[in-house]
């Protein structure tokens, strides 16, 4: 595997890039076996996924990365961890909000999200 660190940062760069700017760009990014839990809500399926990220209750969002860690995962495939943490500016909210989003990324003819968790931290 490439080196692990680099690949979450590539991964993680584009992904919130692709969040803030078109929502609806993060659907190669998944597969139908992908999972998605959003504040305890699950959803599988990259169809189903994509519409709730897409109807999600804001104009506008910026990700502000603050920390990304990488682990290997599931021993004898090409698979990382990522956990993200960082700040959200929604629409003209003047408090950002923190969160932490949880990604396995795994190899099959191209890395795709398996695994996506996010949550808000609420102080």
């Amino acid at each position: 595997m490439a080196d692990i660190n680099a690949v979450a940062k590539e991964f993680v760069t584009y992904y919130y890039q692709t969040f803030d700017s078109d929502r609806k760009g993060l659907l190669p990014l998944y597969r139908d076996v992908s999972m998605l839990t959003w504040e305890g809500t699950q959803v599988q399926g990259a169809p189903s996924i994509v519409e709730k990220i897409v109807s999600l209750p804001f104009q506008r969002i910026a990700h502000k990365v603050t920390t990304i860690d990488a682990q290997p995962s599931l021993p004898g495939t090409n698979s990382v961890i990522i956990n993200v943490t960082g700040q959200l500016m929604f629409d003209d909210e003047p408090q950002p909000q923190q969160f932490t989003q949880t990604f396995q990324l795994v190899d099959h003819e191209g890395f795709f999200i398996f695994n996506d968790i996010f949550r808000l931290n609420y102080a």
